[in-house]
C-alpha cells in the first residue's frame, strides 16, 4: 500500500513524498517526490531518519517525523476502542495504520496525507472541531472511554476531536473563540490530585523563569479542572511543520537521550543556536527544580521556522511530580556521564551549551527565584489551598537546598 505525503510549508501545500508499507510486517519505505527535490527551498522533513536524497530509503520502523504525527498512548486507546465498537472498520496492524487513523484537521504539524492526487486528506472525522463551550461533552466521553462504558458516539466524537499532542492522559482538540486551535487536557476518574493545576503552575512559573512557553489556561468543568493549551504548530489557520526532540537525534523508541545531546542536535539543526542553547539549559534546570520526571525528548518539540532549520518550541507538558510518584516517572539524562539529576551537574555541562560558568550561576539564579514563588504563583492562580498540599514535595526538595547552597558559593 502506498500514500501521498504532503506538507504545508508557508501557507502552501505540496506532494513532498510517497510513503509504502508492507501489507503484514513493520516494513516501510518513503521516497521523496522528483517536483520536491527538485525545488530550490527543498528541505528533509525529518533530517535524521529521511535525508533529501532522490531514491526510496527503506526501514523496518516509521520515521520519527511521520511517528511525531500520528498517536499517542491516549489516541492509541481510542482507534483501538473505536475497532472493538465497530466505528473504524480497519484494525491497525502497523504504526502506519495508527498514523493514518487521526483526524486530518488536529494532526500535530504540517504532514498531511492521502491515498491518491484524486483522494482527499485522510480525516477522522468532519474536520470541524468542537468548541471550548463544549469541554463538559469532551470531558464526559473521556471518562466513558476510561471506564469502559463509552458508546460509539463518545468514540465518534473524541476521535473526531482527536489530537496526538502530549503523553497518555485524556485530550482532545478543540477551537477557541477566536478560531483558534487548542488542546484540552482532562482529568482521569483515579486521579489522587489536580493535574492540570499542578500543569498550569508549571507553565506560570516557567514564564516567570524567562521561559517562552505556550499560551494556557485552567477551565473548570464539573468541579474539575481542565488545563486548555494553545496549539503552537498553528499560526491562526497556517500548519508548521513540527519534530520532537527524539526525531531530531534520531533516536529509538525508549532511548533516553540526553540534554547535552539535544544540545548537540541544536548546533547542528538549529535555527537560532545560541538562543535555543540558553533556552534549553534554563529549561534543564527548571525541569529539575519543579521535579518534572515525565520530562522525555518526546516532549521537547522544534518549529521550522526557516526552511531546514529547527527552532525549539515553546515548552509544554511541563507536570510537577510529587515525591511518591516519583518512581513511575521517566527523566532525560543530563548528559552522556549525569544520569543522576543534579543541579552541580547541570552547572558542570553549561559549556556544552555555549554558557559560561559566570552566566549560568546567573540563569540558575533567576529560574530559582521564579520557582521559590510557586505558593504566590499558585495564589494568583487562584489554585486550592489542598490542591498546593499535594504539590508541596515537587517544589520543597533536595534539589532546591542543592540550588540554594550553591548560589551562596
Amino acid at each position: 500500500m502506498s500514500w501521498e505525503v504532503h506538507i504545508e510549508w508557508q501557507g502552501q501545500t505540496c506532494l513532498v513524498g510517497r510513503l509504502r508499507a508492507a501489507e503484514r510486517g513493520p516494513s516501510v519505505s518513503f521516497e521523496y517526490a522528483p517536483e520536491w527535490l527538485t525545488q530550490d527551498s527543498a528541505f528533509a522533513i525529518d533530517p535524521t531518519h529521511l535525508p533529501l536524497r532522490p531514491g526510496p530509503q527503506h526501514s523496518p520502523v516509521l520515521a520519527g517525523a511521520i511517528l511525531d504525527c500520528g498517536p499517542d498512548r491516549w489516541g492509541r486507546i481510542l482507534i483501538e476502542r473505536a475497532v472493538r465498537r465497530k466505528v473504524l472498520a480497519q484494525k491497525p496492524y502497523r504504526e502506519i495504520d495508527y498514523v493514518l487513523a487521526l483526524d486530518d484537521s488536529s494532526r500535530l504539524g504540517a504532514l498531511r496525507f492521502r491515498q491518491n492526487a484524486a483522494s482527499p486528506f485522510l480525516a477522522a472525522g468532519t474536520g470541524k472541531l468542537p468548541p471550548l463551550i463544549r469541554l463538559q461533552a469532551l470531558l464526559r466521553a473521556a471518562d466513558a472511554v476510561h471506564s469502559e462504558t463509552d458508546t460509539a458516539a463518545d468514540l465518534r466524537f473524541l476521535l473526531g476531536a482527536g489530537s496526538p499532542l502530549g503523553g497518555a492522559r485524556p485530550k482532545a482538540a478543540v477551537a477557541l473563540p477566536d478560531g483558534r486551535l487548542a488542546l484540552a487536557k482532562f482529568p482521569k476518574p483515579d486521579d489522587i490530585r489536580d493535574i492540570a493545576a499542578g500543569e498550569i503552575l508549571a507553565l506560570g512559573l516557567a514564564a516567570a523563569s524567562g521561559i517562552r512557553v505556550a499560551e494556557h489556561r485552567w477551565v473548570p468543568v464539573d468541579k474539575h479542572g481542565v488545563a486548555v493549551i494553545t496549539r503552537f504548530d498553528r499560526a491562526g489557520q497556517v500548519r508548521i511543520p513540527y519534530l520532537s526532540g527524539a526525531s531530531l537525534l534520531g533516536l529509538p523508541q525508549g532511548e533516553p537521550g540526553a540534554y547535552t545531546l539535544l544540545a548537540d542536535g541544536i548546533r547542528q539543526f538549529g535555527h537560532d543556536v545560541a538562543g535555543d542553547l540558553k533556552e534549553l539549559w534554563r529549561r534543564l534546570i527548571f525541569s529539575l527544580l519543579i521535579s518534572n520526571h515525565d520530562d522525555h525528548l518526546r516532549n521537547h518539540g522544534f518549529l521550522m521556522l526557516e526552511a531546514g532549520r529547527w527552532a525549539l518550541s515553546p515548552a509544554y507538558d511541563l507536570n510537577p511530580v510529587p515525591e511518591m510518584d516519583r518512581v513511575r516517572m521517566g527523566k532525560t539524562p543530563i548528559s552522556e556521564d549525569h544520569a543522576e539529576p543534579s543541579i552541580a551537574g547541570a552547572l558542570e555541562v553549561a559549556a556544552r551549551f555555549g554558557i559560561k560558568a559566570g552566566e549560568a550561576k546567573t540563569l540558575l539564579r533567576e529560574v530559582f527565584a521564579a520557582v521559590s514563588q510557586w505558593r504566590q504563583m499558585a495564589g494568583r492562580l487562584r489554585i486550592k489551598a489542598a490542591t498546593l498540599d499535594a504539590y508541596a514535595s515537587a517544589f520543597e526538595h533536595e534539589r532546591m537546598e542543592e540550588a540554594r547552597r550553591l548560589l551562596r558559593m
